[in-house]
């Protein structure tokens, strides 16, 4: 272990789970063999890390989160209390002939939350998609596709609704951005001025989303 990591009497976390400096783990958690947490990290009651997960730095899982095999998490993600990851698309407890299946009986299918991603309480993130930098995902969401860098969504299924920055106020689009004809749009955020810059497909694809 590095230095300065807290772990609460009550949780198990492997010998062989690699935890970085400054993180703390708190109530009920379990960290499994093989699996990697970053610096600075907190893992609220009741967390569970599967093996082989990948967590960077700086990261913030809620109360009550499953991070399963197959999962990673970049720098700076928060996962919202009892927020659900899966692994598996095709999921059984057993085989056709009945048997109780095995690691060998199915597949696991990867998901991936990128840097500074926000996922909301309750949210259900459906295996094999990719979150994207700074983006944000509704409560109770069901995300079931490739969510775009800075997109927020929200809904079952959850559907793009907008955009959203770093500061987590929703961007707004200057019409000039929009007439510039540059193949790229230009979002600024109300609060913090910050300029955020998206491909025109992408801005089309939320528009055509917002008109259905």
């Amino acid at each position: 272990m590095a230095q300065d990591v807290y772990i609460h009497p009550t949780s198990d976390v492997s010998p062989r789970a690699q935890v970085g400096a400054n993180t703390k783990i708190w109530q009920h958690c379990q960290v499994r063999e093989n699996a990697v947490l970053g610096q600075n990290c907190i893992l609220g009651k009741g967390v569970y890390i599967d093996a082989n997960v990948q967590i960077g730095n700086n990261v913030k899982i809620q109360n009550g989160v499953s991070v399963y095999e197959g999962v990673t998490l970049e720098d700076g993600v928060f996962c919202g209390p009892h927020c659900t990851f899966t692994n598996d698309l095709k999921p059984r407890a057993v085989n056709p002939d009945g048997s109780l299946k095995g690691a060998s009986d199915w597949v696991i299918t990867p998901t991936l939350v990128r840097i500074g991603a926000s996922i909301g309480a309750h949210a259900t993130i459906v295996c094999g998609v990719t979150i994207g930098r700074w983006a944000m995902i509704g409560a109770g969401s069901v995300v079931t596709r490739d969510v775009p860098d800075y997109g927020l969504v929200y809904g079952n299924p959850a559907r793009l609704k907008g955009f959203v920055c770093p500061c987590g106020e929703k961007l707004t689009v200057p019409q000039a951005s929009l007439d510039s004809g540059s193949g790229q749009v230009a979002l600024e955020c109300p609060a913090c001025h910050m300029k955020v810059i998206l491909s025109s497909s992408i801005y089309a694809g939320y528009l055509v989303t917002k008109a259905s």
